[in-house]
């Protein structure tokens, strides 16, 4: 997920303005113009990197303008995510100066290599740097004025740039246009709700930025002092609501395109719902566009919403008043599942006005009589609703967009209400409200409010986008009405489902009262929910700044997918790769924003079924890369991945044939190994019977560990959980990224057991590790990368038989002094009694080898014919060898007249040696190179690791 917390950027002014507008900015450094072109079809675009001085920290900056056009331009200026830095708006910069535009980026204060606390948007620190900002621009060349000292220019950015780009227009009167995402309005409301602490949000916040140490001092002792006690202090709210947009609601008086995420429990759409109305009555004109995504996961749309800011900036920049900037309201729907590649259907609902979160009420009767439920001593076992920081391509909230309810709260802990069936569809845009009395023990009650989905098959309960409304509840021991705003959401409940309120008292995400206490709700009210009647779903093709619609018939157009990505349509299956598990052909990956650098490069190998195939090489090599494209999640710039004949694409139904364990799984840690494994497989909607749990979990081994809370298990036991998730439905392909990592000796032996059992019934594995000794011992192939680039691919005895020692398996055992014989043969500079055998290491660049060089008969050495050796090294146990050889069976050396490469040394060949071994009367039973992979590795690699 990308947590990127908008930061707030402008210049301040009126009678409370702390900077001058002429303050100096003072250029430290500057590096050479860089050229780059945005598109086949676009000129080319020049990049000024500068250092500037700004009252005692330095920001760094980058400058972009049109490299093929004169004159003056509008002026924009791009913010970047909380965490990150000017690199990661670097693309939208360039394409925005492609379409005439000057942009200037930065690292805001504590982030990328400018210095600074982190101030959240201080008025005084990272406000004033953007005021600063403002003020360069207007001395450069290329920036269109409205008047001297006063550029054409407007603010973009998503989350902490989001909140950077309202401020800049509420503390600077030069600021002409405003595009916010997914950003706050209130900070101190987003983080401390109805006086309860978001705290796996706030924890998340702070380590994003680097830690405590990171921030303003007099920030990082309110969230230690609150973090401590679990509740918001007047002087908490009030320093973080100086910092937010809403202390200067009254001067931001710009066109704002405000883009909101309906999966955000960080950000929700009450944010934007407070903006859109302060903005408007100031007289601004303001759209808002409710996007799929948030930071917890679904698709953030970043085409369509970058061509609605290019129209936006157009419009009120550029002063094209033919621009369309698109609906005043938009929300993006999910309509099903696309058929042929597994991806959600989205449509955009229009309306010609922003209809707020209370428009169209209905009220919908709830039954229940009063409930008495406890809050746990510890507020412990929490129940669950959003899942912070696992947001990425989908989250918990695109799953509930679809269906699947993923959400638990534990008996005992919460009241419910329930609805009868409705009897026609209920579209859901806006706030439910809720009038309850609530009586507690404790003089302070914490409850959390949501709005179930229950289907008439009586499946899992959906909770909406996984969102909840908290609220504090003051002197509840005597009873008190209260007025509950549940979240906004866009959600359709279809005629026959039933809606539940739940009143839950603990929630992962939040803190709340850690002493014991009961507390009693009962109904006072109906239901009311808002429909907001003038929205409508269009049925006809979108407008341009839409995502286009798949059209039906034979002929599909290209849509842009929601990531930006481009979609096409699924190459046909290839009827002879049906029974290959995997073959790569020509695979590319560039690095984000490079046209030239890649992080995977023309990659290209084959897996066969009963294979355990270790994929190695050093960090950076593209070996996650290379699996994530496997896995579908992201799509390759060029070349083609294809399993079991079917090419790879986001949501192909081949992948339910595949099964992946990448960078750790998330387990709930009150429900058993089973019951995690249960929901896990309930969430992916398959049948079951289809799991194959049984299977999977002996195959795991975990025995009677199934039924103990995972919050109990060892690092092993989970990792093994882990691979048995991935082991449901019995895949044909399993992909593993480090299953060894963090586990002992004893229990690196046992995962190594469960892969090759798991490949011995036919299917496949792939493994990604750095422990080269468990790869040698579990593979049977490898894949060797670095740099990007495919080095070496091959069975494991190919790729490790061609150094200097070579094994001599005996047939009997021999004495010391016949030993001492051996090493002292000419080109021969050791050999050693080991298990299996004697270790012979031949000189290094004695070209002489071992003399002697008549020819073998057939009855010398039983198992060796003539003069080289082409083959040995048998495969791992319980594995099967790159030509078929049975289970356990030494691979039979097949001699021919010239030696094979694997067979040469410097110090001459192996034949030489097993002459002179021959002559010496040495019972040999074998004889083949010996190698570790750690030591063929660096070979292939050289200086990379």
């Amino acid at each position: 997920m990308d947590l990127r917390l908008p930061r707030p950027r402008g210049l301040l002014r009126g009678p409370r303005r702390l900077l001058a507008a002429g303050a100096a900015v003072v250029v430290l450094a500057g590096a050479g113009t860089w050229t780059a072109v945005a598109s086949d079809d676009k000129p080319p675009v020049h990049r000024t990197d500068r250092i500037m001085a700004m009252d005692g920290v330095r920001i760094d900056t980058s400058y972009f303008t049109p490299g093929s056009t004169g004159g003056r331009h509008p002026a924009v200026l791009l913010a970047h995510g909380f965490g990150g830095s000017k690199q990661d708006v670097r693309q939208q910069a360039e394409d925005l100066a492609s379409d005439g535009y000057v942009v200037l980026t930065w690292s805001a204060r504590g982030f990328g290599k400018s210095t600074g606390k982190i101030g959240l948007n201080d008025p005084k620190g990272e406000v004033a740097d953007v005021s600063k900002l403002i003020d360069w621009l207007a001395k450069q060349p290329q920036v269109q004025l409205d008047r001297p000292g006063d550029p054409r220019v407007g603010v973009a950015g998503a989350s902490y740039g989001g909140a950077i780009s309202l401020l800049a227009a509420g503390y600077d009167h030069r600021v002409d246009a405003i595009a916010p995402a997914i950003t706050y309005w209130n900070l101190a409301d987003a983080l401390f709700p109805n006086d309860v602490f978001k705290k796996l949000w706030a924890g998340i916040f702070i380590n994003s930025g680097g830690g405590c140490g990171r921030f303003q001092p007099e920030l990082c002792g309110m969230y230690e002092r609150v973090a401590e006690s679990g509740k918001p202090d007047a002087q908490a709210r009030e320093l973080l609501a100086a910092r937010s947009p809403s202390a200067v609601a009254d001067r931001i008086k710009v066109p704002t395109f405000l883009v909101q995420g309906q999966t955000d429990s960080l950000f929700p759409l009450g944010q934007a719902d407070a903006a859109a109305k302060a903005i408007r009555a100031n007289g601004a004109p303001v759209d808002v566009d409710w996007i799929a995504g948030g930071h917890d996961g679904g698709d953030m749309e970043t085409s369509r919403v970058q061509t609605r800011v290019r129209a936006w900036f157009d419009q009120y920049l550029k002063d094209d008043k033919g621009t369309d900037t698109g609906p005043a309201f938009r929300i993006t729907r999910t309509g099903g599942v696309d058929s042929t590649d597994g991806a959600a259907v989205l449509r955009g609902a229009t309306d010609d006005t922003y209809p707020g979160l209370e428009s169209g009420q209905r009220s919908v009767r709830l039954r229940g009589s009063q409930q008495s439920f406890a809050n746990p001593a510890g507020a412990s076992p929490p129940a669950v609703s959003a899942l912070p920081g696992l947001g990425g391509a989908g989250g918990l909230a695109q799953l509930s967009s679809l269906g699947v309810g993923v959400s638990l709260d534990f008996p005992g802990q919460y009241a419910q209400f329930e609805s009868a069936p409705v009897s026609s569809g209920l579209r859901i845009t806006g706030s439910p409200t809720v009038t309850v009395h609530v009586r507690s023990t404790s003089d302070d009650a914490v409850l959390f409010g949501k709005v179930y989905d229950i289907g008439p098959g009586g499946g899992a309960p959906v909770l909406p986008s996984q969102l909840v409304a908290p609220v504090r509840v003051e002197g509840a021991k005597s009873g008190k009405d209260v007025t509950i705003t549940l979240p906004a959401v866009d959600h359709e409940v279809e005629q026959g489902h039933r809606l539940r309120l739940v009143l839950a008292s603990t929630d992962l995400g939040y803190a709340s009262p850690a002493a014991p206490a009961t507390y009693s709700v009962s109904l006072k009210g109906d239901l009311k929910v808002p429909t907001a009647p003038g929205v409508t779903t269009a049925a006809a093709p979108l407008p341009s700044w839409v995502w286009w619609l798949p059209l039906t018939g034979a002929v599909l157009a290209l849509a842009l997918l929601l990531t930006g990505r481009r979609r096409t349509i699924a190459p046909a299956p290839a009827p002879e790769l049906a029974e290959v598990p995997l073959q790569i052909t020509d695979l590319s990956k560039r690095y984000a924003k490079s046209a030239d650098r890649y992080a995977v490069r023309d990659l290209s190998f084959r897996v066969e079924k009963g294979q355990v195939l270790g994929l190695l090489g050093p960090n950076g090599a593209g070996k996650t890369t290379t699996l994530r494209m496997l896995m579908g999640l992201i799509r390759p710039d060029g070349g083609e991945i294809r399993v079991f004949g079917q090419a790879i694409r986001p949501g192909a139904p081949v992948l339910s044939r595949v099964g992946a364990f990448v960078e750790g799984a998330g387990f709930l840690p009150h429900l058993s190994g089973r019951e995690n494994l249960e929901l896990y497989w309930q969430a992916t909607g398959r049948p079951p019977e289809d799991a194959h749990l049984d299977e999977a979990l002996e195959i795991a081994g975990l025995g009677d560990a199934l039924a103990r809370a995972v919050r109990t298990y060892s690092q092993g036991m989970r990792q093994r959980l882990a691979i048995a998730q991935a082991m449901l439905g019995l895949p044909d392909l399993l992909i593993l990224d480090e299953p060894t990592n963090g586990l002992d000796p004893p229990q690196i032996r046992e995962m190594r057991e469960v892969l090759i059992r798991y490949a011995a019934a036919g299917r496949t594995v792939i493994v990604s590790s750095h422990l080269l000794a468990e790869v040698e011992q579990s593979c049977t192939h490898l894949v060797v990368m670095d740099r990007g680039r495919l080095v070496q691919a091959g069975p494991v005895s190919d790729i490790i038989g061609s150094g200097d020692t070579l094994l001599v398996g005996l047939a009997a055992d021999i004495s010391d002094p016949l030993i001492e014989k051996v090493a002292a043969l000419t080109g021969v500079e050791s050999a050693v009694r080991t298990e299996g055998g004697l270790l012979v290491r031949l000189a290094p660049g004695n070209g002489s080898g071992p003399t002697g060089g008549g020819e073998v008969t057939a009855g010398a050495v039983a198992p060796l014919r003539g003069a080289g050796l082409h083959a040995s090294a048998a495969p791992p146990r319980g594995a099967t060898s790159h030509d078929g050889a049975a289970d356990g069976q030494q691979q039979t050396a097949a001699l021919t007249d010239e030696p094979p490469a694997a067979a040469r040394t410097g110090t001459g060949t192996a034949a030489n040696l097993l002459v002179e071994l021959v002559r010496l009367e040495v019972p040999v039973a074998s004889l083949g190179p010996h190698r570790r992979l750690e030591d063929a590795f660096l070979t292939l690699i050289g200086g990379s690791a």
